[in-house]
């Protein structure tokens, strides 16, 4: 029984214990089934997230095809005549080097800098990544995680994404970029593209830019040693500057050298050796503009971005051949300069001190004054030849200056050697009638030759402008707006508009020889009234019957009238039009004279138009435009060289070429060509047929006559005799070869003018007020301008062959009696030299309404503009005023439109 029971327990027992085993397995089964399940929806949900916001970053992905036709903005230069640079522009500073020229230990200092698996990695790499990540989870928290981003990363970053944000979705965008990248682009392009387009620090982008920016060398010329340098950049180039942390900069180059030498770029040894050299960075002065070019730059810049914009100026790689004479411009600047000088200090008094410094007196230490002087700021419009100077003892005139200074525009002098001096004893005199010197006045001065002797010196309030062209082909050769282009850069050559005066009446003579007036024509020198207006002579007196060549020659103003009534003013007016002396000119009497607007680079135009024979001269500073590939995309079409071929085909349309004569700046293999039939005018732009090696070139000339060549060699014989005998005497005192030109001067003398020309040259000059007011009485052209002609023609001449102006075909030149002395005219083969003859009344002889003459705006005479200008010119001049300071513009006396034409 007891067995029994025993066996009966063990056997329920066993049953039992399968029965709680059993559960347990499953319940096992079902957590790790659980688990899996969970574990593989997640998976799932976790997949479709990250492919989610995989769509998401890809499909906002810009495009890297276009990398392929990589352009990087490149600065445009301006070249001198003599090929030399004169400016840059720019609003990245970056010289482009493409791959095959960038030296390899350039290249190698990069990569091992920024990227040792460059040649080797896909875009990305990955152990860089997870190197960085480790390291950024040690450095703790707030401070900016290290970088391990590739070249090519870099190029997606800078080119592509444009965004430098911390962030993993920008990053992760940067990776993908980078691998369709180097799936699209070779290793060079891609190294290429990096090493142009990051930014190097102190301004300058690429490598090229940065050698000269740190080293002021080519790239090929750095060595090991600044090589490494640039490479050291990249990470942080302002905590790597060299000049504001030597150290730091010094230390990081070093670094990237070792870094070389691991990769097997340099050797140990030259690592060691190249650690050894000092960092030294050399000043680089950025070319432009070339000193005294700054006018000229400066309009060059305003119509290339007139043409093409301010992206292709500023970054298109433009390479812009003007005609700039480098030598010539800085003679015209220093010559008006002079003349400026020379009125100012004649018409206006000392006008004080820049500022008074105080604590100096003539017990002050050096050290005292010369700390002083350090402080200080250069004036705009103070000259480079000028010193800053204060005042230690005015009694004897004693000052003292720092001699070699740098002044920087806007910024203080630095440095400089203590130098001190005596003002030279006209000049204390000059400063005592107004402001007596003080000690601690602040001036400029001028060092003499002269041991220990220096000139006061003050910038003058009077302004003036001057053009020199080409005479045949409009050719700028120089160009200067005013007194400093520092201290303002209104352009007075070509922006100022003001009366030309006198300077236009050659223009209203033209007219009459074109309808075919004689030189030798009488016209009554006698008072004339138009309506209400009763005009009169500069001289108020009267010739009685003059010749147009002695009315020219002195300026008359009643002869120039009754002419300009006889032929009509409305044909005045639009053969000025026609030439481009004025854009548009009233049908009044009064403009005759001058009482228009102009600029002196128009009148430069206009007078060069009488020079070139009536062949109507544009301007031009510009004498090519060259894209980055060397292509010519722009070019002045007034002429052209054509082929013999081309002249044969256009003569066989009946259509002929203008006269070849006059055209300095052409050279015809084996010598000047038989006049030949050639084609019409048509624009010369880069795709004009390339000659061939056995062409012969013919000169086309596609500029449009506006008036015929006998007429205006008429008017440049009459105004040679302006000039030998006339109001214009003193423009060519000392000049012993043919010169033309005629003085001008504008209502209550507000502006004198001179403009003249050689059978080459034509220069025009003008000084005036920019708020106009009166340059004194009796200041007229020839007295103020003529001299700066006569100065700026003289030099221009130096070295150049004599010539004479060309007289054209059917003129006779003959000497004769014209009234008032002996000229020289030319005549046209109807006209009888010294006769003057019946002209047919155009109604002159009657009486013009107010309408017909503008009446209603005028003085009732001349007397009226001499009495009004008869006070001291440049009111303000010794009070303190500046030229710029808002005050009302002093208008005519009788209204806007001035009497005009004074001498």
């Amino acid at each position: 029984m007891t067995q029994n029971s025993s066996s009966g327990d063990s056997g329920s027992f066993s049953r039992q214990d399968k029965r709680v085993r059993t559960p347990r397995f499953r319940r096992w089964r079902g957590l790790l089934g659980g688990v899996a399940a969970v574990a593989l929806v997640g998976s799932a949900g976790a997949g479709m997230v990250v492919w989610h916001q995989y769509e998401g970053i890809v499909a906002d992905l810009p495009t890297v095809e276009g990398l392929q036709s990589y352009q990087p903005p490149v600065m445009s230069r301006l070249y001198a005549a003599d090929d030399k640079v004169i400016a840059e522009l720019a609003d990245e500073r970056r010289v482009f080097v493409p791959y095959s020229a960038i030296p390899d230990r350039v290249k190698n200092a990069f990569i091992a800098a920024e990227d040792q698996k460059f040649w080797t990695h896909k875009g990305v790499d990955p152990l860089a990544i997870i190197r960085a990540g480790l390291t950024d989870l040690t450095r703790g928290k707030g401070r900016r995680p290290i970088g391990a981003s590739t070249i090519t990363q870099q190029v997606a970053r800078v080119m592509l994404l444009g965004s430098n944000a911390v962030s993993m979705k920008r990053k992760a965008k940067e990776a993908f970029l980078a691998m369709r990248i180097e799936q699209v682009l070779p290793k060079e392009k891609i190294l290429e593209i990096y090493l142009n387009e990051i930014y190097m620090g102190s301004g300058a982008y690429g490598i090229g830019a940065a050698a000269q920016t740190y080293f002021n060398k080519p790239l090929d010329q750095l060595d090991d040693a600044e090589a490494a340098f640039l490479g050291a950049l990249p990470k942080s180039p302002t905590n790597y500057n060299p000049t504001r942390f030597p150290d730091a900069a010094r230390g990081r180059r070093n670094w990237v050298l070792e870094r070389m030498a691991e990769i097997g770029a340099i050797t140990h040894d030259a690592a060691r050796a190249a650690e050894a050299e000092p960092l030294i960075p050399r000043a680089f002065v950025r070319p432009g503009p070339a000193p005294g070019s700054e006018w000229f730059a400066e309009e060059v810049r305003r119509q290339l971005i007139e043409k093409y914009g301010q992206d292709v100026t500023m970054q298109g790689g433009l390479d812009v051949h003007t005609s700039l004479d480098p030598d010539l411009q800085l003679t015209v600047q220093n010559t008006l300069r002079q003349g400026l000088l020379a009125y100012d200090r004649v018409h206006g008094g000392w006008r004080g001190a820049i500022k008074h410094v105080a604590g100096v007196t003539a017990e002050t230490a050096q050290d005292g004054w010369v700390a002083a002087l350090q402080a200080e700021l250069a004036p705009p419009g103070m000259l480079d030849q000028w010193r800053l100077a204060v005042v230690l003892d005015p009694a004897k005139g004693r000052v003292g200056w720092l001699e070699g200074a740098i002044v920087r525009r806007n910024g203080a002098a630095q440095g400089g050697v203590p130098q001190s001096g005596q003002i030279l004893d006209r000049d204390i005199g000059w400063a005592r009638r107004t402001h007596p010197l003080k000690a601690g006045d602040l001036i400029m001065i001028q060092p003499q030759a002269k041991a220990e002797s220096v000139a006061l010196m003050q910038i003058p309030h009077v302004e003036g402008a001057v053009v020199t062209l080409n005479a045949h082909t409009g050719r700028v050769l120089a160009l200067v707006g005013g007194w400093s282009f520092q201290m303002s850069q209104f352009d007075r050559a070509t922006q100022a508009l003001r009366q030309p005066g006198s300077s236009f009446k050659p223009f209203v003579y033209l007219e009459a020889m074109e309808q075919g007036i004689s030189p030798s024509q009488m016209f009554d020198d006698s008072p004339v009234s138009y309506g209400t207006w009763h005009p009169n002579n500069y001289e108020k007196d009267f010739w009685g019957p003059t010749s147009l060549h002695d009315a020219l020659r002195e300026s008359r103003n009643l002869v120039t009238i009754r002419l300009a009534a006889h032929i009509g003013i409305k044909t005045v007016a639009d053969l000025a039009t026609q030439i481009g002396l004025v854009d548009s000119m009233p049908h009044v009497l009064p403009a005759a004279l001058g009482a228009v607007e102009t600029t002196v680079m128009k009148e430069a135009a206009a007078y060069a138009t009488l020079a070139a024979g009536g062949r109507k001269v544009t301007p031009t500073l510009i004498d090519d435009v060259q894209d980055r590939q060397g292509k010519v995309i722009w070019r002045p079409d007034s002429v052209a060289l054509i082929s013999a071929s081309q002249a044969e085909a256009a003569a066989a349309d009946g259509k002929n070429t203008a006269s070849q004569q006059g055209q300095p700046d052409v050279v015809f293999p084996g010598g000047q060509p038989e006049a030949q039939p050639a084609a019409s005018p048509k624009p010369v732009t880069a795709a004009a047929p390339v000659l061939g090696m056995d062409d012969l070139p013919y000169l086309q000339d596609n500029r449009p006559r506006v008036a015929s060549e006998q007429s205006a060699f008429q008017i440049t014989a009459m105004l040679q005799d302006v000039i030998r005998h006339g109001t214009g005497f003193s423009a060519g005192k000392g000049i012993d070869r043919p010169v033309a030109g005629k003085t001008g001067t504008s209502q209550n003398f507000n502006d004198a003018w001179f403009a003249g020309y050689s059978p080459d040259l034509v220069t025009v000059v003008w000084v005036g007020f920019d708020t106009p007011q009166s340059l004194g009485k009796n200041e007229t052209g020839g007295v103020i301008a003529g001299p700066i002609w006569n100065k700026v023609m003289r030099t221009a001449f130096e070295g150049q062959p004599k010539l004479d102006f060309p007289v054209p075909e059917g003129i006779t030149l003959v000497r004769y009696d014209t009234g008032r002395g002996v000229g020289i005219d030319g005549f046209k083969p109807d006209q009888i030299p010294g006769v003057s003859v019946s002209l047919a009344d155009n109604g002159a002889s009657q009486e013009l309404t107010a309408a017909d003459t503008g009446a209603e705006n005028m003085p009732d005479s001349e007397s009226d503009m001499a009495a009004s200008g008869g006070g001291q010119p440049g009111s303000g001049a010794g009070n303190g005023q500046r030229p710029d300071a808002q005050r009302p513009a002093q208008q005519p006396s009788g209204g806007d439109i001035g009497m005009g034409g004074l001498y």
